[in-house]
């Protein structure tokens, strides 16, 4: 199979136009549940692809407004691409999203997309053991940590998850970039500067200069509601055992509309299987 099997074409494509702000792209990640948006310009020539805007970038950059400084360059792929490519990229790369590019943007290909054809039968080696294709390590959060915290551990970990842990060190449910970014907000504000301009008694100064007050700077940040993981989490914890195959972990997750599993052993928790590990198969 190749890309164009299995891609959304470019007129299912949410995206965005130069010039544009934050706001057109964060009401498509938290409404849609995207991790990213490609970005476009019209010229006279037609549609010119830029890039993506990440979840990650708004979260990261929350001063800067203006869409052109938040894109990033990405890999791109072509319709024509086998699967099995366009995987080994996916791997390599951490992106989910590969933006199909002939010229002029056709259409995306993700995760959730190759996902599919494996749950569909549709990809070669779909029986292999989810045990061999799961990480041992995982990141793991606790149900009381306040939604701050719990943001920035994430962020440090560089995952998009945290299995939930209660008091008694069970698992309680499933925490993700999704579940934080839907309830962060933008607030502006203002930081005072200080008297930036040189008092008369300075030395270096040619000329005395009186600074007559504090300055201000507009800023922004992004907030997260300080209420605990329990609050936001995901707690029908869906589950898998090492010895299913690839293509049932892949119907799980689409199933469920999910990007990761804990894999258990009994009702211990042995590791996670995200999708970009169910890719492994594809390989």
């Amino acid at each position: 199979m190749n890309v164009a099997d299995v891609m959304t074409p470019r007129a299912d494509v949410v995206s965005v136009e130069i010039p544009g702000t934050r706001d057109d792209v964060l009401e498509y990640l938290q409404e849609r549940k995207f991790s990213s948006v490609p970005v476009i310009k019209k010229t006279d020539e037609g549609e010119e692809f830029r890039g993506i805007v990440t979840r990650d970038a708004l979260i990261e950059h929350p001063d800067e407004d203006q869409l052109a400084l938040l894109v990033e360059e990405v890999p791109t792929t072509t319709a024509e691409t086998a699967l099995q490519e366009v995987a080994r990229t996916i791997l390599e790369t951490g992106e989910p999203r590969i933006p199909v590019v002939d010229g002029r943007l056709e259409g995306i290909v993700t995760i959730t997309d190759l996902i599919r054809a494996i749950a569909e039968g549709d990809a070669e080696d779909c029986d292999r053991p989810v045990g061999e294709l799961a990480r041992r390590d995982v990141n793991c959060v606790y149900a009381g940590t306040p939604l701050t915290v719990a943001e920035r551990e994430l962020s440090h970990a560089d995952v998009p998850y945290g299995v939930v842990l209660d008091d008694d060190a069970e698992m309680s449910g499933m925490l993700t970039e999704v579940d934080v970014l839907t309830v962060a907000e933008v607030v502006e504000g203002e930081t005072e500067t200080g008297e930036s301009i040189a008092n008369q008694d300075d030395e270096w100064m040619w000329e005395g200069i009186k600074a007559v007050g504090n300055s201000y700077m507009p800023t922004r940040n992004v907030e997260f509601p300080d209420e605990p993981v329990s609050e936001y989490m995901t707690a029908d914890l869906v589950t898998i055992g090492s010895r299913r195959t690839a293509q049932e972990a892949a119907q799980l997750l689409i199933r469920h509309d999910i990007e990761q599993v804990p894999l258990v052993s009994g009702d211990e928790l042995a590791g996670i299987v995200r999708d970009i590990d169910v890719l492994k198969a594809l390989r």
